[in-house]
């Protein structure tokens, strides 16, 4: 049985394919359009997934949408009826959007896809989240937390997962949103909304967090694990344009103006900012306002999904729990809740946000729906394009220098270049699934020189310095480097989802991944799902006595995770990595 999930028109349009239950390909469009956060109809990610599984869109026996877009047109405008005359922009760009293709989806993938109508299904959002963590994790049974912005209706929801069902039993509805809540201070702060939001959990630890009381005039919670928003402070519901209001300004003072150069004591000012500005004290201590205020939105933020997490283990009794939804992208806090909700374990897939949503949306079809047993695990994340052989054919069609080498001299000549300092883009196998670069679309680099974040951050990435890297590290060798206990077992460390401390006679060993307090978003790297990227990682820490890699995804600033060969080399050459390693092909700048 063939099953297609899309999820789309929102941001992070994806499609994922079940062939009888198994997951065989899955895909953010970004990757193929090269659109940051592309949300258009995914249809470059289904080609993908057609052509991964070798069929062809007749063969498919249902195509399964993420969310019911009636239900979520009933909702905005209900809303936008609620708040008028303030909505009336919401009003009319709903109108404008919504009565194009966001309300006729079902006809528009029957026009793509070619299947019947009775073969398109739809699954509620968050359902749809529940499903794409639950369904593919290995738990028989586990409690279910949701959030993210907003649904159909639902921000936030809890529940049971057993066997095939997935059961939410209780919800917190628009406009209350945590996501929201945490977007509005991400626009604060001078980042753009469901991009900048990691950007704020980078700044945090530059802060103090001094405003938590503040930030708790704006929102509540509960001992049940709800919480809401006094809607005084926020606009998201009724305009298009803003998501707060002259009294969030008057509570936390002036936003925070884009783009602006973010430096603190804490950090100093770095040569690559250029000239150091005469008003540098006085800019100093306005940034760290903004970093005292993104400290305590991110403080708050845990001790909400604490709260949830809390809850949900005392009403269920479970010692398992399935997270999804955006927020489940926030990886301090999902460290606090493996540390101090009560659960055993918890397991959060890696496209955790709406591009995740197709997977669920299928998995739910398939299981929940037509009562298939499960038999499918996620236990990595490499379900993208593999490009296999075409990264040699495009050195040679530009007529590009390059050496290809055997499996062990690929390995051998990595090594050496990045304990030598040099950075490495490398490109294998198939490209990840969801936000995080794992080991096939990644940039390397030796984490034993402290110089190699400004050199990341500013040659390669051209980023902001307070941009934390991650390191990876052989599942079995966690522990001897971060406070991450029983950590072969922490599936959301495979995906890059979880910050724990690295400990403190082994910070002066990988500074470059240790963020300003004391902490990294580690990744455990196992042979069985990546035997390349674990070989590269064991064979470096052989050389150099530290089996740690700084790793961060293949993009440059504002552009999507590379794809294709193309794709690697343009970013390569934009950069200033020193070495492009593409399967068993090495190409080297000149003088490098």
């Amino acid at each position: 049985m063939n099953i297609l999930g899309i999820s789309c028109h929102y941001h992070d349009a994806a499609a994922a394919l079940l062939v009888d239950g198994q997951l065989i390909a899955a895909s953010e469009e970004e990757r193929f359009s090269r659109i940051k956060h592309d949300f258009g109809f995914p249809k470059h990610s289904i080609a993908f997934c057609l052509r991964e599984a070798g069929i062809a869109a007749q063969d498919l026996d249902y195509v399964v949408f993420y969310e019911r877009p009636f239900e979520k047109f009933e909702r905005i405008l209900s809303s936008c009826l609620q708040t008028y005359p303030r909505s009336w922009k919401v009003f009319r760009e709903a109108m404008l959007t919504w009565m194009g293709d966001k309300l006729w989806v079902r006809h528009l993938i029957q026009q793509e896809t070619g299947v019947s109508r009775d073969r398109v299904l739809f699954v509620p959002h968050h359902t749809s989240h529940a499903a794409s963590a639950f369904l593919a994790s290995p738990y028989e049974e586990a409690a279910l937390l949701t959030v993210d912005g907003v649904g159909e209706w639902a921000t936030a929801t809890t529940g049971v997962g057993k066997g095939t069902d997935v059961n939410l039993e209780q919800e917190i509805r628009f406009p209350h949103s945590l996501g929201l809540l945490y977007s509005a201070f991400t626009a604060f702060l001078g980042f753009q909304v469901n991009e900048g939001e990691y950007k704020v959990m980078g700044m945090a630890p530059y802060g103090v967090p001094r405003y938590v009381d503040k930030v708790w005039k704006v929102v509540e919670m509960f001992e049940d694990g709800s919480f809401c928003l006094d809607m005084d402070y926020f606009t998201f519901h009724h305009s298009t344009h803003r998501t707060f209001g002259r009294k969030f300004t008057r509570l936390f003072g002036e936003p925070r103006m884009p783009e602006t150069l973010f430096f603190t004591d804490a950090t100093g000012f770095p040569s690559y900012l250029g000239e150091r500005p005469e008003t540098y004290d006085a800019l100093s201590k306005e940034n760290q306002h903004y970093a005292d205020i993104a400290a305590s939105i991110q403080q708050v933020t845990e001790e909400i999904l604490l709260n949830a997490a809390q809850a949900l283990r005392r009403r269920t009794g479970l010692s398992d729990l399935c997270i999804a939804g955006g927020v489940g992208l926030n990886s301090v806090a999902n460290g606090r809740i493996l540390r101090e909700a009560g659960f055993d374990r918890v397991y959060i897939q890696p496209a955790a946000g709406d591009s995740g949503g197709a997977l669920g949306a299928a998995l739910y079809a398939y299981h929940s729906m037509l009562g298939q047993p499960r038999s499918f695990v996620m236990d990595h994340a490499y379900w993208g394009e593999s490009y296999a052989g075409q990264g040699a054919k495009f050195l040679q069609d530009e007529d590009i220098s390059y050496n290809e080498v055997d499996d062990t001299a690929v390995i051998d000549r990595t090594v050496d270049a990045l304990a030598s300092g040099k950075v490495i883009g490398w490109y294998q196998g198939r490209f990840e699934w969801g936000p995080r670069a794992l080991g096939n679309r990644s940039i390397l680099a030796d984490p034993r020189r402290e110089e190699m974040k400004d050199v990341v951050n500013t040659k390669i990435k051209f980023r902001e310095p307070y941009r934390p890297f991650a390191p990876s590290t052989p599942a079995a060798r966690a522990e001897d480097y971060f406070d991450l206990p029983d950590a072969t077992n922490q599936d959301p460390a495979r995906f890059m989802l979880l910050v724990s401390d690295v400990k403190e006679d082994k910070r002066t060993d990988v500074p470059a991944v240790t963020h300003v307090d004391g902490t990294a978003r580690v990744q455990t790297v196992f042979e069985e799902t990546n035997p390349r990227y674990y070989e590269l990682i064991s064979r470096f820490g052989e050389a150099t006595g530290v089996p740690v890699l700084l790793n961060t995804s293949f993009n440059l600033r504002g552009e999507p995770i590379v794809t294709t060969p193309q794709n690697a080399y343009s970013t390569f050459v934009r950069s200033e990595m020193d070495v492009l390693v593409m399967g068993n092909c090495i190409v080297e700048k000149a003088g490098g």
